[in-house]
């Protein structure tokens, strides 16, 4: 599937390697799922990101499963830096977008290992309790991975040029 190409100067392209950095280190976005009646759904998530995966978890039921059910692309975008400049009408920026396919992961292994990929960017001072945790929640949680098929991002044009 072709994707755009980002618009504005080309400056403000951030590389791959800039994105998945930043995915790395955010610690929310907005996953963009088509909903009930084909209206979107964008629903604020924790997530983490691994190898061209983001993971997140949830409850088994509700309008974020079923539209994963019903439609499996999704976009996920993440903002890392939103600064207002009022005296400039501009905002200092720096976002990602991800888009790719939706999979609710099935076995309690795959569960597991997706449990420990979230627990690890949140709760990394706390490994020795993460298993426990992992295993008093497994059966009452979704885990559902976005497979990454293309990502871009931006940054404000002051950012750009002061690089």
């Amino acid at each position: 599937m072709d994707f755009r190409e980002v618009r504005r100067n080309k400056k403000q392209i951030l590389k791959k390697k800039e994105c998945e950095s930043i995915l790395k280190k955010s610690t929310s976005g907005v996953l963009c799922l088509l909903g009930d009646n084909d209206y979107p759904y964008g629903v604020p998530l924790s997530y983490a990101y691994d190898d061209g995966k983001l993971y997140f978890h949830g409850m088994p039921a509700g309008h974020k499963m079923d539209a994963m059910k019903k439609h499996k692309k999704a976009s996920f975008t993440v903002i890392e830096t939103d600064q207002v400049v009022p005296a400039e009408y501009t905002t200092y920026f720096r976002s990602v977008i991800v888009f790719g396919r939706m999979r609710i992961l099935e076995t309690p292994e795959e569960k597991v290992a997706g449990l420990l990929k979230l627990a690890d960017k949140y709760s990394s001072d706390y490994k020795e309790g993460s298993m426990e945790e992992i295993q008093d929640k497994l059966k009452a949680v979704s885990v559902f991975v976005l497979d990454v098929e293309h990502l871009s991002g931006k940054e404000a044009i002051e950012f750009a040029e002061a690089r």
